[in-house]
């Protein structure tokens, strides 16, 4: 028998039930499509970790779920460093500067921003993501986003280890699977690199 529909044109035995989370990362395996993928295989890959200070009862919690999964992804304790910073607004600026260096795959950023009765927040959140952005593109390579940004403590809490999950699993996840996937991008076949000279030369005379 068909399932009813919603007002939103899905059916309603499909829909999410209150309290589920909607927003996840899917695993890799379960996507059916072709394509350059990266993988959960951290072996030999080098993290780094800038992690916020400022609600240290969430981030504490952030920074427990990236570990673990760095663990899981066979990211060793000497391939991995974690900086701490003031707050989120600081999170940008150690990212750069351990970018800089060019010991790290990838880089993951840390930290919790909750709405308060000023507009402080907007401020932050937004400044934090746009800098964090902003190294990533700069420096080509990953810069993972694992920034909470709620409307209360409740909230940060839930998705810190609590119902709705750690972001800061998923951000480790992200940086290991997107170093894995540059590096996949960043490989040229020979077969390819050699047609792609051949095809130079034959434009310009002379290969360059």
């Amino acid at each position: 028998m068909a399932s009813a529909e919603g007002s939103s044109g899905e059916p309603l035995d499909q829909r999410p039930t209150a309290g589920e989370a909607t927003h996840h990362l899917p695993a890799i395996e379960d996507l059916a499509d072709e394509g350059i993928r990266g993988s959960a295989d951290g072996t030999g890959l080098r993290i780094g970790v800038a992690c916020s200070r400022f609600n240290a009862q969430v981030t504490r919690l952030l920074l427990s779920g990236a570990l673990a999964e760095l663990d899981r992804c066979a990211v060793t304790g000497a391939n991995r460093t974690v900086a701490w910073v003031s707050g989120a607004f600081e999170l940008p600026l150690a990212a750069l500067v351990m970018a800089r260096t060019r010991q790290y795959d990838a880089i993951i950023c840390l930290g919790a921003v909750i709405r308060g009765e000023t507009s402080h927040y907007d401020f932050v959140a937004g400044e934090c993501a746009h800098g964090i952005q902003r190294v990533q593109l700069d420096m080509a390579m990953p810069v993972v986003f694992g920034v909470l940004t709620t409307e209360n403590l409740e909230q940060a809490l839930a998705r810190a280890g609590g119902a709705l999950g750690n972001k800061g699993t998923e951000a480790a996840r992200t940086a290991v699977e997107m170093a894995n996937v540059l590096r996949r991008l960043e490989w040229v076949p020979p077969g390819l690199q050699e047609g792609a000279a051949a095809a130079t030369a034959d434009v310009t005379g002379n290969v360059t």
